[in-house]
């Protein structure tokens, strides 16, 4: 398959079985998604797994960051439940004169996205989750970051879904008009 197919195949996969990749089924593609654009190969970034109990402290931190009452604060702290494996992603912001905090973060970016395309061919279920506690104090503690670490979101990964399997219809972009020239 050619990385341009890869790409159109690709789909966030909301829901997904409990099957998830070993740790040492992940190593080989974290090494490849490495590989993603990194100016001075600072390798700005890292990635936390989040499997088992892990994921009840994640809803727990959640909730301590979003202050809901009880109904919402209950559905809110099963959302890391809807996967078996979590991967946070977290951008490590590193001292340097030539390469700034944003074109760290969008490195970090770009290894969650190749993360995202080979975690779909080796056949794994994945969406890109975010939201507005990522940046919370409780959900920065729970994920032990440092002061020059921030957290871009989770890649929720699991088995693909019966039903889920094949590509659905995606919206087409209108590629010229998001192309110009000077």
């Amino acid at each position: 398959m050619s990385a341009l197919d890869a790409i159109l195949r690709r789909r966030s996969r909301p829901r997904v079985t409990d099957d998830a990749p070993s740790d040492d089924q992940l190593l080989p593609l974290v090494a490849a998604a490495a590989s993603a654009a990194d100016h001075a190969a600072l390798r700005p970034w890292r990635l936390i797994a989040l499997r088992g109990e892990a994921r009840n402290r994640l809803g727990e931190a959640l909730v301590a960051a979003s202050g809901l009452q009880l109904e919402d604060a209950e559905r809110l702290a099963t959302k890391p439940l809807r996967a078996p494996l979590l991967l946070a992603l977290v951008v490590r912001h590193k001292p340097s004169f030539k390469v700034t905090d944003w074109e760290q973060d969008a490195a970090a970016s770009g290894v969650a996205h190749y993360l995202s395309l080979l975690l779909d061919e080796a056949g794994w279920g994945v969406m890109w989750r975010t939201g507005g506690h990522v940046r919370a104090e409780s959900v920065r503690r729970l994920h032990g970051l440092a002061e020059n670490e921030q957290l871009l979101g989770w890649l929720y990964v699991g088995g693909v879904a019966e039903g889920e399997g094949g590509p659905s219809a995606k919206t087409t972009v209108d590629a010229r008009s998001l192309l110009t020239t000077l």
